[in-house]
C-alpha cells in the first residue's frame, strides 16, 4: 500500500476503493475472458495524488501489460478511460474534445485547491446522476464524428521496443517480450509525450496532429447559384426510395427524389435553398445508410446543363490549315454497281426474321435481259455514248459470273 506524500492521515478516508476500472475498448483488449489483478491503494493518482486501487492485466497475446494511472474521480471529471487518458465516446484527446465542444477547464494546478477541488467532485459525483455529470461532453458535433475512431486500436496494446536489441545484445530471441523494431525518431513530436499535458489538454502533440487533419480535410461549400436546391447522393448500393426519403425529410421539406439505380445514384431536391444547405453540412462525408458510406454533392444548374445559346450557334470559324478534309460517306454499294442493275434492299430488311427464309432478288431464277443499246445519236455527249464500265464478270448481272464471247 502507497502512502500519500502530500495527504495527512485524516484525509486517508477519502482515498479511493473501486471494484472495477473505467476503461475504454481498446485498454481492455479483445480477450471476453480477461484476468486482473488488484491492489488496494497500490499508488497514488497521477492528477490528483491520492491513492486508489490500481487494477493490472493483460490485453492479449503479445501484448504488454497495463494498468491504471489516474484515480476514478480524475476519470469522471474528464469523461476518459483510467489508463490512455483519452474521451470514452470519441477516442479522442482531451485537447481535441474541448476545442470541438468549446469546454474550458477549470480544474485547479496547485496542489492544495487540487485537493480541495476533488474532494468537493467527488462528493457532487456521489450525490448525483452519472449521466448528467457528463452534460454537454454527450452531445454530438460533427468534428468530433469525423475524427472519432469506429473500432479499437489495439496496436496501442503492443510491447515497447527491446532497448538490448537496439544496442544489439538480446539474447532472448523469440522469447523477448518486448518488440525487436527500430525505435521511432527522437525528434518526433509524438515521442514526447506527458499524462499531466494530456489531461490538462495542453501541448499535447497527439491533438495537434489531428486538430491539422481536421483542418485539411474536405469541405462542401454551396454553389454561388442561389436556385440550386438539390442534393447528389452517390454509393447508395440497395438503397429504396423510401430509406433515402426517411432520412432526409427531417432538414426540410422535400420537393422531389429521382432514383437512378443503374448508376447507383439519387438526387433530392429541397424546397427551400437553407433546408439543402442543412441537409449538405449534417450529411456531407459523414452519413452511412445501410452500411455504405455515401458520398454527398451539390447538383448541378439547370442552365449549364441546358442547350447554349442561338449566338454560339451562329458564329463561324475559319478552317485550320494543314488539317485534313473530311471522309467520304459510306453506301451500301459495297461493288460499285449501277443503280439501275440489282435492287438493293431498305436497311430495315437488310437483317431477315429469325425463322423466316432470306429475300431473294427478283432476278435470281429468270434473269433480266440487257436491252440492246441503239446507236446514239450525232448530237449527243461523250457521256452518253460512253458505257458502263464493269470491272470484273461477277459485277455483271446479266452474265452471273459466267464468260461469253461476243459476236461481230
Amino acid at each position: 500500500m502507497a502512502t500519500s506524500k502530500t495527504t495527512n492521515t485524516y484525509n486517508r478516508q477519502n482515498w479511493e476503493d473501486a471494484d472495477f476500472p473505467v476503461l475504454c475498448q481498446t485498454c481492455l483488449g479483445d480477450n471476453p475472458y480477461i484476468r486482473m489483478t488488484k491492489e488496494k491503494y497500490g499508488k497514488e493518482c497521477k492528477i490528483c495524488s491520492r491513492p486508489f486501487t490500481v487494477f493490472r492485466w493483460c490485453p492479449g497475446a503479445r501484448m504488454r501489460f497495463k494498468k491504471t494511472e489516474v484515480c476514478q474521480t480524475c476519470s469522471k471529471l474528464k469523461n476518459v478511460c483510467q489508463t490512455c487518458l483519452l474521451d470514452l465516446e470519441y477516442g479522442l484527446p482531451i485537447q481535441v474534445r474541448d476545442a470541438a465542444l468549446k469546454l474550458k477547464d477549470d480544474l485547479p494546478k496547485s496542489d492544495v485547491n487540487k485537493e480541495y477541488y476533488i474532494q468537493n467532485m467527488e462528493r457532487e459525483l456521489s450525490r448525483s446522476d452519472p449521466d448528467a455529470v457528463q452534460g454537454k461532453m454527450s452531445e454530438p458535433n460533427d468534428l468530433l464524428m469525423r475524427l472519432a475512431r469506429t473500432a479499437p486500436y489495439y496496436k496501442r496494446n503492443r510491447p515497447h521496443v527491446c532497448s538490448f536489441w537496439v544496442k544489439g545484445e538480446c539474447r532472448r530471441g523469440e522469447e523477448c517480450p518486448y518488440r525487436h523494431e527500430k525505435p521511432t525518431d527522437p525528434d518526433d513530436p509524438l515521442a514526447d509525450q506527458n499524462i499531466k499535458d494530456r489531461y490538462y489538454g495542453v501541448n499535447d502533440p497527439v491533438a495537434d496532429k489531428l486538430l491539422k487533419r481536421a483542418a485539411a480535410m474536405p469541405a462542401l461549400p454551396p454553389p454561388d447559384d442561389k436556385t440550386i436546391t438539390t442534393l447528389y447522393l452517390g454509393n447508395l448500393g440497395s438503397l429504396a426510395e423510401q430509406d433515402i426519403r426517411d432520412h432526409f425529410y427531417q432538414y426540410g421539406e422535400i420537393r422531389s427524389i429521382s432514383l437512378v439505380p443503374k448508376q447507383q445514384c439519387a438526387f433530392v431536391q429541397y424546397t427551400t435553398r437553407s433546408a439543402a444547405e442543412q441537409a449538405a453540412e449534417k450529411t456531407f462525408n459523414k452519413l452511412i445508410l445501410g452500411g455504405r458510406r455515401l458520398t454527398i454533392k451539390w447538383g448541378r444548374s439547370q442552365g449549364r446543363t441546358g442547350q447554349p445559346a442561338v449566338g454560339h450557334l451562329a458564329e463561324s470559324y475559319e478552317p485550320v490549315p494543314g488539317l485534313p478534309g473530311a471522309l467520304p460517306e459510306l453506301s451500301n454499294n459495297f461493288f460499285n454497281l449501277e443503280p439501275g442493275h440489282i435492287p438493293l434492299p431498305p436497311p430495315s430488311l437488310m437483317v431477315p426474321p429469325i425463322f423466316a427464309p432470306p429475300p431473294m432478288p427478283p432476278f435470281f431464277f429468270n434473269a433480266p435481259q440487257m436491252p440492246f443499246a441503239a446507236p446514239a445519236a450525232a448530237g449527243s455527249s461523250a457521256a452518253e455514248q460512253k458505257p458502263a464500265v464493269v470491272h470484273y464478270p461477277s459485277q455483271d448481272p446479266s452474265r452471273l459470273g459466267a464468260t461469253q464471247k461476243i459476236q461481230e
